[in-house]
């Protein structure tokens, strides 16, 4: 029997969700409520590709062999340090007769489930892949089941970016929404909604600037760590203001965050992929405010005592990659601010 939730395909440790199991069942064949995808493409998530190119020192051919080697070893790509994985694109080689995926044989898609869940075989040993980049071409096959979610990609936009875009679209959808929530309440107080993203040139970062601007924030700020990227961020208009520090610098964050927005912010994103950014995101928040942690690189334990420590009255929201519409809203966002487009055009082609 195939369960919706893929538990026939957990090989150790048993009675465990895939996300949480060691390694993954990933043979070819598949259950009537299954679907089999030949991989195109591999997109790391940020915090573990980050993660791997500095163990390696940036030499890509370890990179390459390590993310085989945790594939192979694993039947799924789940880096066991960051505990991330990313997602994929391919096309649809076989559907179940139950599926409820609605996707069909020949369907370009894109997975919007982490890879740390997903049955993967890669056959080609990652060959095309110089492992300097966070996607990845490769040749081989993964499996989604009865819960999965999938994206037909769209016919008008380059695969690459489409990739790069449905990796991250949970991040706009959640910010639009919680960002929504504080207008209503504001509605009429004059204040208006201040928002903080943390890593605002980024993927999740400038989809998110752009998703809280459409959903009514008056004052936006982007922090990055550059004058590169504040330069970047600037040219893509899509922050109020735009400042430099280190995420990582819990009162240098909270005072670049406070001087901009001239109060703390009413809502944080967090979208860095290093650790330990969470006691600055909490310090820039103000009391009653939310702090969305969109990292895979948080430690959710010291955000929670974090909070605690500053007696800091503050909502903390996982960011789970999964809001309704989110691939649409995200997939929107790109085609209809320049902005977005030309930072995730310009992140494409340095990689």
């Amino acid at each position: 029997m195939t369960s919706p939730v893929g538990l026939h395909r957990v090989v150790d440790p048993a009675g465990v969700l895939p996300q949480a199991a060691w390694r993954l069942d990933a043979a070819r064949e598949i259950g009537p409520n299954e679907v089999r995808i030949r991989v195109e493409r591999l997109n790391l998530d940020a915090a573990s590709f980050r993660q791997l190119s500095e163990k390696h020192g940036g030499d890509g051919e370890r990179v390459r062999a390590e993310v085989l080697e945790i594939i192979t070893s694993r039947g799924k790509m789940h880096n066991p340090v960051t505990g991330s994985g990313g997602m994929l694109i391919g096309t649809v080689e076989e559907a179940g007769r139950r599926s409820p995926l609605g996707l069909r044989a020949g369907d370009r898609v894109a997975t919007l489930v982490s890879l740390t869940l997903t049955p993967l075989t890669v056959t080609d040993g990652l060959a095309r892949w110089d492992g300097r980049g966070e996607q990845a071409p490769c040749d081989g096959w993964a499996i989604l089941f009865a819960r999965s979610t999938a994206a037909v990609l769209p016919a008008d936009e380059d695969p690459q970016l489409s990739l790069a875009v449905l990796d991250v679209c949970g991040a706009p959808a959640l910010t639009a929404r919680v960002v929504s929530g504080y207008v209503a309440r504001e509605s009429g107080a004059g204040r208006g909604v201040g928002v903080a993203v943390i890593g605002g040139a980024g993927k999740s970062g400038s989809l998110s600037l752009a998703a809280a601007r459409r959903a009514g924030a008056t004052r936006t700020v982007g922090v990055v760590p550059s004058a590169a990227e504040r330069d970047a961020l600037t040219a893509a208009g899509l922050a109020t203001q735009v400042a430099v520090a280190d995420a990582r610098d819990p009162v240098a964050l909270s005072t670049a965050v406070t001087s901009a927005l001239g109060t703390p912010a009413d809502v944080t994103v967090v979208c860095v992929d290093v650790p330990g950014c969470e006691h600055g995101a909490i310090l820039a928040t103000a009391d009653g405010g939310t702090v969305v942690f969109f990292s895979m690189a948080t430690s959710f334990a010291a955000a929670a005592l974090g909070a605690e420590g500053l007696a800091a009255d503050v909502t903390m929201l996982v960011g789970n990659g999964y809001v309704p519409g989110h691939a649409d809203l995200a997939l929107e966002l790109v085609r209809s601010e320049p902005g977005v487009r030309g930072l995730f055009e310009a992140r494409l082609a340095a990689d």
